[in-house]
């Protein structure tokens, strides 16, 4: 009888074993950023980042969760922990490392103006005028540092700010080549170009987009670039890439 009892025991423990739940990994993003992240028509978050994180998890045997919150409030969230991993297409940038571990680069990135056709079509116009960024960004920065002879402002989400270029309330629109490509893409928005050559300079978009995780959290980091590198070996990554991202580049 102590024999039997003991067996049962030690077969509840492997059961129990077998049975741990698989690991969470809790994404933030920030999804008004197609075609990286957005909000469908049935309120989930899709794109090239949630698919790329999917395929990630999968790979790591974790589920993911994603939260869809304000840009600027992405790294202060990481750090307060109320999430493990950022993916809202972000710059790896000096300035960010210093509050955050990044992923090696998944996207190679640049930026490109956009504003009304036959209005401005060169960079050289847009001195002394208004310039539409998303707060806390890499490209709000870039304008304040490097185009002081232009007026950045900033908006909580790109949406409101093509309205306002739209509208004629701002003269130009500054965001990443792939999401503007989207917008010049986007039915009303016809009347609008991009303007002059893409920007790649590495201090701020060139060095390209990765995953954030909280300083030291070296376990999830390796683990991330592990799966990265294991998925463009194999082909995935250039899959997902094709489906969201081939046809969003400017020439």
């Amino acid at each position: 009888m102590k024999k039997s009892l003991l067996t049962i025991i030690l077969c509840s423990l492997s059961i129990s074993v077998l049975a741990s739940p698989k690991e969470t990994i809790r994404f933030a993003t920030e999804a008004t950023y197609a075609p990286f992240e957005s909000i469908d028509a049935n309120n989930n978050i899709v794109g090239f980042d949630i698919d790329l994180a999917n395929t990630i998890c999968k790979k790591l045997n974790a589920n993911c969760t994603f939260t869809h919150q304000s840009f600027d409030s992405l790294i202060p969230s990481l750090k307060m922990r109320r999430f493990d991993a950022l993916m809202a297409g972000i710059d790896i940038t000096p300035e960010r490392q210093k509050q955050v571990d990044f992923t090696d680069s998944y996207y190679n990135n640049s930026a490109t103006f956009i504003a009304v056709k036959n209005k401005i079509n060169k960079i050289s116009l847009l001195k002394g005028k208004k310039v539409g960024v998303q707060n806390g960004t890499t490209h709000q920065k870039y304008i304040s540092q490097q185009h002081k002879e232009m007026q950045a402002v900033p908006y909580d989400n790109y949406q409101t700010a093509i309205l306002d270029l739209q509208n004629g309330r701002i003269d130009a629109v500054f965001g990443d080549t792939a999401v503007t490509t989207e917008w010049l893409k986007t039915k009303g928005n016809e009347n609008l170009a991009a303007v002059g050559e893409k920007i790649t300079d590495a201090n701020y978009f060139g060095v390209g987009l990765g995953i954030a995780v909280r300083k030291g959290n070296k376990a999830l980091l390796d683990k991330l670039n592990k799966a990265i590198a294991q998925l463009k070996q194999d082909g995935t990554y250039d899959a997902i890439y094709q489906k969201w991202l081939q046809n969003s580049r400017l020439s």
